[in-house]
């Protein structure tokens, strides 16, 4: 029945780790919108981005494809462009397939999928210091099922950002002078609002927490800046003492300022959708891209196969539809698709879709399966020739790394007994069964990844 067609409201804020999701979480955060949403609605423990940097999650995510079909193998930009990386032209996408079904659609905020063009120097953010154009300008064509349009590339201008309007050209950009994050809830707010006879399904991309640290609002600072170093980096894994740990530090503090003012601004899409009275069930899908390290391992940013990185926080508030708790469900990159279309009530049926619906597990009406396996990939780059496989369940990961001159090389980490991926273990019985079903995995995957012999031979040498 119409009636019963639900609005639909996808919030991703880039680089939010699961760990600074305020209650939820372990990083001394405060998030008291999203706690409260969490209350109200679906907790997800073991949502994971299976490829933690920015472009070829959301390439998966909107398609359900994995990246050598969807064509994001790596970071979008004028680098890869040369390559022919960017999401590829006609992919339907869960936007284009409710849109199809009569929703109507929208977009807002960081896309990072359009390979940039000459002019995208000239018109969008311009060069970087690496000597990269990240930014550029989508034609109406290749929106891959968003009809209302209020976007830009990558550009990291957080308190003055530039956005494409739906019908504007490549040299018709908006600038703005306030914070995007808020910005960007102001235009959802009034796309929410506007009314309809039909449904609506809206994403809102925020661009923080991601860098620039520093370029967040003061008002969000106050709660952070008394805070020291093993406080604001509390996980075990943060080698404290460090350069990199008092880096790490420095940045936490701007990053969970940015946290807690995304927060803020879930809490006014959280009431533009409760003041919404045409009897309509409602879905909100709070989640992320990927994480970040901020520390933990030596490190400070994404692409890696640590939990900082790879596990993302994940609510879904659907009255009625799904009931409220908590869930260990294990949800991926490729499975947010066809979760995000059975929620809607509408089937998955392009073949190319690899990922898994969840939504029936997700209402309650079948069971969670800690054995569920995640694909994780890096692909090699340019700057980086090594390329990574790997397999996480909610309770062990494996990671094979292959690196043309130095070979392949093993991790393993018991997520239950070490969650902070303290102690690597590849020479135990669970990282051997892992190994096999990593090979059976990519076979099934069809992934000719250049690390998969060497596996294979280790695989057969332990049996």
């Amino acid at each position: 029945m119409p009636h019963r067609r639900p609005h639909i409201l996808v919030v991703m804020a880039d680089q939010f780790r699961a760990a600074a999701l305020g209650a939820r979480g372990s990083d001394p955060v405060h998030t008291p919108h999203l706690d409260r949403l969490a209350d109200e609605g679906l907790f997800v423990r073991q949502a994971v981005s299976s490829y933690p940097v920015c472009s070829p999650h959301r390439a998966m995510f909107l398609t359900g494809m994995r990246p050598a079909v969807n064509g994001v193998t790596l970071n979008v930009n004028s680098e890869t462009a040369q390559d022919g990386v960017g999401l590829r032209d006609g992919l339907p996408t869960w936007a284009s397939v409710l849109r199809d079904e009569g929703w109507r659609t929208g977009y807002i905020g960081k896309w990072h999928l359009e390979p940039p063009v000459a002019d995208d120097e000239r018109f969008g953010e311009g060069r970087r210091d690496d000597g990269k154009v990240w930014d550029a300008w989508s034609p109406p064509e290749r929106r891959f099922g968003f009809d209302y349009w209020y976007s830009y590339g990558a550009a990291d201008r957080h308190l003055a950002p530039h956005y494409w309007t739906t019908d504007a050209g490549r040299h018709e950009r908006v600038d703005v002078a306030q914070w995007s994050a808020e910005h960007e809830v102001d235009v959802a707010r009034e796309f929410i609002a506007a009314g309809s006879e039909d449904p609506f399904a809206l994403m809102v991309s925020l661009n923080p927490p991601h860098q620039p640290f520093d370029q967040v609002p003061d008002r969000y600072r106050s709660a952070y800046a008394g805070l020291d170093e093993r406080t604001l980096l509390n996980r075990p894994n943060v080698p404290h003492g460090t350069a990199v740990a008092a880096e790490a530090a420095a940045i936490a503090r701007d990053y969970f300022a940015a946290v807690t003012g995304v927060d803020e601004q879930i809490g006014r899409l959280v009431d533009a959708m409760a003041a919404l009275d045409d009897g309509r069930p409602t879905v909100i899908l709070f989640t992320s891209d990927h994480g970040m390290q901020l520390g933990s391992h030596g490190l400070l940013y994404k692409n890696v196969a640590y939990e900082e990185s790879m596990r993302l926080p994940l609510i879904v508030h659907a009255p009625g539809l799904v009931p409220p708790g908590e869930s260990d469900s294990v949800i991926d990159s490729l499975d947010f698709a066809p979760t995000i279309l059975g929620l809607a009530g509408v089937a998955t049926r392009d073949p190319r879709i690899a990922g898994r619906d969840r939504s029936e597990v997700l209402r309650g009406h079948a069971p969670a399966d800690p054995g569920d396996a995640t694909l994780y990939l890096r692909h090699a780059s340019r700057s980086d020739p090594t390329s990574a496989r790997g397999l996480r369940t909610a309770e062990a990961k494996l990671i094979a790394a292959w690196h043309p001159a130095e070979g392949l090389s093993l991790e393993f980490f018991d997520l239950t007994t070490d969650p902070y991926e303290l102690h690597s273990d590849p020479s135990s019985p669970t990282a051997r069964a892992l190994s096999a079903a990593l090979i059976t995995a990519l076979s099934d995957a069809e992934d000719a990844w250049e690390g998969a012999a060497a596996l294979a031979t280790i695989v057969a040498a332990e049996w």
